[in-house]
């Protein structure tokens, strides 16, 4: 089942190859870039923070990242173990061919970017429709540059996107509980100082 699978991920990674021209090979790894480490999605949550507005978002996005740092990289990466495309028989790149240097993490399996990108995108779309769009936009960018520079699957980075959907509402959730606690306890305390 794997050898299937793996077999049509090549078929989609190297028709993506054909596509490559000097302007997307400029471009891919600047927004590849974006999303390393969720670069992109911590700065646009932090800089939430600094409004009340939007500071339960940019808390949730937070979480979401942690929660899919730990699921990623501290996590699935390691226990499945899967090689990277140019790493794996049948690969039409090696690590010599890469547009950008080969990623630190040894393991393909799922996408890190793609978590980050999608838990990110969709804690956006859940409390910002008109930052949606772009969140969304980006995150489907980063997640093709995966593909196009051939450090990802495609189902590396389309079962990364799952798990980043499932984390935004997961984070989302636990950040909800929380913060209609501390709101009943500020209530409380408010109604013993008015008695």
């Amino acid at each position: 089942m794997t050898d299937f699978i793996t077999q049509i991920d090549f078929n989609i990674l190297n028709a993506i190859q054909s596509i490559r021209n000097p302007f997307l090979d400029t471009i891919m790894p600047l927004i590849t870039f974006l999303g390393s480490g969720g670069i992109v999605w911590a700065v646009t949550a932090l800089i939430m923070l600094c409004f009340k507005k939007s500071r339960k978002t940019g808390i949730i996005i937070i979480v979401s990242l942690l929660l899919g740092l730990f699921l990623s990289t501290m996590g699935l990466k390691n226990v499945i173990a899967r090689e990277r495309p140019y790493n794996t028989e049948g690969a039409l790149l090696t690590v010599e061919n890469l547009l950008i240097g080969a990623p630190s993490g040894r393991f393909s399996f799922p996408s890190g970017h793609a978590i980050s990108s999608f838990s990110a995108a969709t804690v956006i779309l859940l409390y910002s429709k008109k930052l949606a769009i772009p969140a969304i936009i980006l995150a489907a960018l980063i997640c093709f540059t995966r593909l196009y520079l051939y450090v990802h699957f495609p189902s590396d980075v389309i079962c990364g996107a799952l798990f980043g959907i499932l984390l935004a509402f997961v984070s989302n959730f636990l950040v909800n509980k929380i913060w209609e606690k501390i709101n009943e306890r500020k209530l409380s305390n408010n109604s013993k100082q008015n008695d």
